[in-house]
């Protein structure tokens, strides 16, 4: 891990690995005001009493230390790339379903768009690239898959993820606190409609 500054106001932990970046996160964000990000995690505040604060703390052992509230999204699995995540996966597409709904998924870290979660934890073989050309218009409640991660697209914007279903869950909304419908730390499980 490489500590590094991060203008006037925050340091940046520079982690090796997603789970190394939620491990910290894990011992930090009841210390400080921190964002986890893919493989980093920033902390905002005063530069050198954030300095002492990470030389004294270390990871937790485990990223499931992140355990939060669960949330429940229900998806109509109708998604333009189904058949192709089923073929890319060597499953069928029930069993793409099954897959995406029988097992928890963790929010790993936000971004992309206000309210994009990344999910990571899910059935290992879901695991499919990005699509080979993105689409310029992604409707919003879009559920996808791209790489180790799931996630639900939270308005209309191009992407690149396999889509495989959609909700009407609102992944942000301004008239709600917080906006965010998920946040760092969250289980999510997935239900067929």
């Amino acid at each position: 891990m490489n500590l590094k500054p991060y203008g006037d106001t925050a340091l940046l932990l520079d982690c090796e690995s997603l789970d190394e970046a939620q491990r910290w996160f894990a011992a930090l964000h009841d210390e400080a005001e921190v964002v986890l990000g893919a493989r980093s995690v920033l902390l905002r505040g005063d530069p050198a009493a954030l300095r002492s604060l990470v030389g004294r703390t270390s990871p937790v052992a485990t990223a499931a230390s992140l355990d939060g509230p669960q949330v429940e999204i229900t998806v109509a699995y109708d998604g333009a790339d189904l058949d192709d995540v089923a073929r890319l996966t060597g499953l069928t597409p029930a069993e793409v379903v099954a897959a995406h709904t029988g097992t928890p998924w963790t929010v790993a870290f936000g971004g992309f768009a206000p309210g994009f979660s990344y999910l990571v934890g899910g059935d290992p073989r879901l695991q499919v690239p990005r699509r080979d050309s993105p689409r310029n218009r992604v409707p919003g409640g879009a559920v996808g898959l791209a790489g180790e991660f799931s996630g639900v697209y939270p308005r209309e914007s191009p992407g690149g993820w396999q889509l495989i279903g959609h909700t009407g869950l609102a992944m942000w909304d301004t008239a709600r606190e917080p906006p965010a419908l998920l946040r760092a730390g969250m289980t999510v499980r997935f239900v067929a409609a």
